[in-house]
């Protein structure tokens, strides 16, 4: 399974050069966790965690894998990222011991279905994990569940190009679990463990069937009862007293940055926050968005009048709030007024002088005109690039999903184009494409 021969279509992306920072950031700061019993458990286990961070980075596996508190991270990009990628969070009403991760590879998806990426990343990466942190902290500690969530690639073709996307495995198991897992002598133990367990690639809950191509199919009542929380404590501890209750309700968005972080100031997390866990925050329906636009709709006929005049809104496709991997966002549809030669330019190329040079010098001011509203959880922005008259096609679809609180740290120059684009969604024509700036520009 870890030979490095074997033909199962996985490309090395090169190896990640990380120095581990200083002490000083090497890990979360029981000072930065506002969570009480969260915040005694990284204190009672900070020498520890240090000492795992240590021996993880340390330890070799098929490919690089680098510890990190944002999933999703190109290789060029990791480098002088956070890189706190161990801590205590909350997640479904539960205390969990958390790894966070981008392992370096890229599975050829025309070669291994997402059920067998899952598989071969779980044996790669995340079982030498579990055995290293059950074994620097062990089960016996007063929280409730290790988890993990690794990023990876994921390359695909089409007729005309190949394109690159990044895929993202999050598992939780309850401490006991963890521990017979290692110890299971036979697979289908080790796949009763998984059946009980939450399981997840890129946010929706995945049913990872262990030995076969495709993953199991699961009824809502299995996901229900994966997501049942753990039973309080009878007692709690003065040393760890107990967390104000939290909402637990699904909902995901893979793409957001954070992986499955505490909240930044209270038990509920505000589903705009980049610092969210990305599996918590009610889900939306269509039924949510349809009611928020009745709400918001005198906003957003104003908002699509000074579009038209300010921001090249197109006049066929007036603002409007659709679903997006369960979350709201506002779409917009602009047109670009320049003119590209569709055989002098890749799409890479046009994806980021789109943004650059149309879409960015714009978003600070468009920003302003954006509804206040708590439920939005992004912009969903169309830009549609016109080709010379040469040209087959008239025109092309990019499309930028970006959470909002991270356009709006953008337009105050807290992040740079890059970071924000990381941790976005951009498609051209529907499908997803990988976009680094300086490399295309």
């Amino acid at each position: 399974m870890n030979s490095r021969n074997r033909i199962l279509g996985l490309v090395c992306l090169g190896a990640a050069v990380l120095a581990g920072g200083t002490a000083t950031f090497a890990q979360v700061s029981p000072e930065e966790i506002r969570d009480p019993k969260l915040k005694a458990l990284e204190e009672a286990h900070f020498s520890q965690m240090a000492a795992l961070r240590g021996k993880i980075q340390a330890m070799k596996f098929p490919l690089p894998f680098v510890l990190s508190r944002y999933v999703g991270l190109d290789p060029k990009d990791q480098a002088g990222t956070d890189t706190r990628g161990i801590e205590f969070v909350r997640f479904h009403d539960r205390a969990v011991l958390k790894v966070t991760g981008n392992y370096n590879a890229a599975f050829n998806a025309t070669v291994l279905t997402r059920n067998q990426r899952a598989n071969q990343l779980l044996d790669e990466v995340v079982v030498p994990l579990l055995g290293a942190v059950t074994e620097a902290i062990p089960p016996g500690a007063n929280f409730d569940a290790y988890g993990f969530e690794i990023s990876y690639h994921v390359r695909k073709r089409t007729r005309n190009y190949d394109y690159e996307g990044k895929e993202i495995l999050t598992l939780v198991l309850d401490k006991a679990d963890a521990v017979e897992y290692l110890k299971a002598p036979r697979e289908s133990l080790r796949q009763e463990i998984l059946d009980r367990s939450e399981v997840y690639v890129d946010g929706q809950d995945f049913g990872l069937a262990r030995g076969e191509r495709e993953a199991f199919p699961l009824s809502d009542s299995q996901k229900a009862s994966r997501h049942q929380p753990a039973p309080a404590p009878e007692t709690p501890t003065a040393s760890t007293p107990p967390a104000p209750p939290a909402n637990r309700v699904p909902g995901v968005h893979p793409d957001l940055p954070g992986g499955f972080h505490p909240p930044a100031a209270t038990p509920t997390p505000d589903p705009r926050s980049p610092e969210r866990d990305i599996l918590t925050g009610a889900a939306a329906t269509k039924a949510d968005a349809d009611a928020l636009q009745d709400k918001l709709q005198a906003q957003l006929q104003g908002l699509d009048q000074e579009g038209r005049q300010r921001f090249h809104f197109v006049d066929y496709a007036p603002p409007s709030l659709d679903i997006f991997r369960e979350r709201i966002y506002l779409q917009l549809t602009l047109r670009n007024p320049g003119l590209y030669d569709r055989n002098a330019t890749s799409i890479y190329k046009r994806a980021a002088q789109s943004f650059d040079l149309f879409l960015a010098p714009m978003l600070k001011a468009l920003l302003e005109k954006v509804p206040n509203e708590p439920r939005l959880a992004g912009l969903d922005i169309t830009v549609l690039n016109e080709f010379s008259p040469q040209a087959a096609a008239s025109s092309e679809a990019v499309e930028y999903v970006c959470p909002l609180v991270l356009l709006k740290k953008f337009a105050d120059a807290d992040i740079t184009n890059q970071e924000l684009l990381n941790q976005s969604v951009v498609l051209v024509n529907g499908v997803r494409i990988s976009l680094n700036l300086q490399q295309v520009e």
